[in-house]
């Protein structure tokens, strides 16, 4: 399908085929798809509404795309990523979870970029704490297998998402892209992850992406406003499990913790983490973080001695 034949049943508000939707992805990765275009098809797509269907053939064409990382493990690789976009300056929580869940023994594979709508992104808080984001796809292998957890930087990743990098930028809105880019196209094929999303009612939909995707174990999950599980306030969950979708709430009552304030702790992130991991900071002592800052050590030792 011709991009222009896309946009035209788009702007219809007629959802496009796996086979269309995966045909315009792979002609804007190629470059085959005139800058005009990729906006008319960003904007119309947004208008529209992503169907879980087209998100998931753009996703796997993103990843066919990506300079992939392949790891030697007997264990399911783990994500930990939100979709970014609520707006709301807090700390890095999901790549302090990742360093927990690192430390007890869960491969993860935390990919991620630098802050869109946050103070802080996940690699603005890494490079921060001293990890090297420019790692060769082979020493971040290494990582993985002799430490449990590496960074996967996703500029490094999908070099293809240049050809849509200025369009993006000069419309100035959130676009497919924002869903697709970190949540979707993990280039070492996280079998789990725990996805936080901008909006609630996008976690069922994402929750069948990433059924459709093959994902073994997800949890897609918005809490208070925020794309992360939060004890501020109740968090919507949907879970991908045994094939099939629950939809339940969590509050952090349910496990004997206080609702806290949101606080904004801009500018703070790499102090804040650092503490967690350490076992301060309030209400983060409820996280059973082990030595989990051994983790964060660990990984910053191996990025230096093999730059």
């Amino acid at each position: 399908m011709m991009a222009k034949d896309a946009i035209a049943r788009l702007v219809e508000r007629q959802d496009l085929t796996l086979e269309e939707a995966a045909g315009i992805m792979n002609g804007i990765m190629r470059g085959d798809v005139s800058p005009s275009q990729i906006a008319g098809f960003l904007i119309a797509m947004r208008m529209k509404g992503e169907t879980p269907e087209e998100l998931a053939a753009f996703a796997r064409v993103m990843r066919d795309h990506a300079v992939r990382v392949k790891p030697r493990m007997n264990h399911m690789l783990v994500d930990t990523c939100g979709t970014g976009g609520v707006g709301t300056q807090t700390f890095n929580i999901s790549t302090a979870a990742a360093f927990v869940a690192a430390e007890a023994g869960v491969p993860v594979v935390k990919h991620g970029n630098r802050g869109i709508s946050s103070g802080c992104g996940s690699a603005d808080l890494l490079a921060e704490l001293g990890v090297r984001l420019t790692m060769s796809t082979e020493e971040q292998e290494m990582l993985i297998e002799k430490v449990g957890i590496a960074f996967l930087f996703a500029p490094n990743h999908h070099p293809a998402m240049k050809h849509a990098m200025t369009v993006r930028q000069e419309i100035g809105c959130r676009t497919v892209f924002n869903i697709l880019g970190r949540p979707l196209a993990n280039p070492a094929g996280a079998e789990a992850q725990l996805l936080g999303v901008y909006h609630p009612a996008l976690a069922p939909k994402i929750a069948e992406v990433l059924r459709l995707l093959g994902l073994s174990h997800a949890m897609v999950v918005h809490g208070s406003g925020l794309d992360e599980i939060t004890t501020t306030g109740p968090t919507r969950v949907s879970e991908l499990t045994g094939g099939g979708i629950l939809h339940y709430t969590i509050d952090p009552g349910m496990y004997g913790l206080p609702r806290v304030p949101l606080s904004n702790p801009a500018g703070e992130n790499a102090r804040i983490v650092r503490g967690i991991l350490e076992g301060e900071h309030g209400a983060a002592q409820a996280i059973d973080s082990g030595n989990a800052r051994s983790k964060l050590d660990a990984m910053v030792d191996f990025s230096r001695r093999m730059a």
